[in-house]
């Protein structure tokens, strides 16, 4: 049985190396993604592993379909890149990695959040340069400040924690209640989040009910001044309506680990090209917006569980075991 992973990053190869050597596994990397000019090729391997930005459509899965492919393992927790009904339809089964390290996630969320607030990112080039003044690089304590966490489920729920702990008052916003100990949050309607929050940050899934979850009409909504915070997906923000908040002045601050339109662009050097998404270029322009190119995830010990769980993925498909049941797509 071969498997082939599309998609492959340099950081991520002695991982998934050392668990095929391990592992007597035959394991074959393309650097190029998954979509409909390469499936032809992808459709020679019984199992094929893709990453957030590899496209798999109803086209690209219909070419899979009629070649050998019989397992599709996602090496991430989102799987809105996947038709879901089209993988069903043709009988491929789709597992991902239901969790890696939700505290990278919450940990990146709050370095942004503090960068932001306090100018790090204004002031470390400042001092580079020999000015050492104070002046435009106010913050404001987070002490007793209201952090709105839209989505409770393991992130969301860490990042709460986290915010808790500096001494936030935690409103949380989630159709599904965690079953952990919520004492240190209240669960409110998703208005009330949006015009009680001092910092507002998204921890959900990206579907059809999350698409553009704030738009023009939410942020019409919250206060002069809010932080907006996205590490989940780019497309729960409406970019163009985020941007004429930013215009206007009514959003204090936009902290971006993703971007709805990303594809192309993060996880590529461009250092020498120019930026042809001119709505990226506009939110690169402000100074109170922080982007980082979809590294919320990227620490040692989140790369490590997810090459372990892709790994386990594979094994219990050519051992013929059962999937653990969170990592099912379909």
């Amino acid at each position: 049985m071969r498997a082939a992973f599309f998609d492959t990053h340099k950081y991520e190869m002695p991982f998934y190396k050392s668990l095929q050597d391990k592992h007597s596994l035959n394991f074959e990397y393309f650097e190029f993604r998954l979509n409909e000019t390469t499936c032809k090729m992808a459709s020679e391997f019984e199992v094929i592993s893709c990453f957030v930005n590899d496209k798999i459509n109803r086209e690209v899965l219909a070419v899979l379909a009629k070649g050998k492919t019989k397992l599709i393992t996602l090496r991430s927790a989102g799987f809105n890149h996947v038709d879901v009904n089209a993988a069903k339809e043709f009988g491929i089964t789709v597992v991902r990695v239901p969790e890696y390290s939700p505290h990278a996630i919450a940990e990146h969320a709050l370095a942004m959040i503090l960068c932001l607030n306090r100018k790090l990112h204004r002031a470390y080039q400042r001092v580079r340069e020999g000015n050492f003044s104070l002046d435009g690089l106010m913050g404001f304590d987070l002490f007793g400040k209201t952090i709105g966490v839209i989505g409770t489920g393991r992130i969301g729920y860490i990042f709460s924690k986290i915010m808790f702990g500096i001494g936030c008052k935690i409103l949380a916003y989630d159709q599904t209640h965690s079953d952990q100990d919520t004492s240190h949050l209240s669960y409110v309607s998703l208005e009330e989040l949006l015009k009680q929050s001092d910092v507002i940050s998204l921890h959900v899934p990206l579907n059809k009910g999350t698409f553009h979850l704030i738009d023009k009409e939410a942020l019409s909504l919250t206060k002069k001044g809010v932080f907006v915070v996205n590490t989940g997906r780019g497309a729960l923000i409406d970019s163009k309506a985020l941007i004429n908040s930013l215009k206007s002045g009514h959003i204090g601050a936009a902290a971006l680990d993703v971007y709805e339109e990303e594809e192309g662009v993060f996880f590529e050097d461009l250092s020498e090209k120019i930026l042809q998404d001119d709505q990226l270029a506009r939110l690169l322009s402000f100074h109170n917006v922080l982007l980082t190119s979809h590294q919320a995830f990227f620490t040692k010990e989140a790369l490590e569980n997810i090459a372990a769980t892709t790994v386990e993925n594979i094994l219990n498909y050519t051992q013929k075991r059962e999937f653990i049941a969170s990592s099912l797509v379909i």
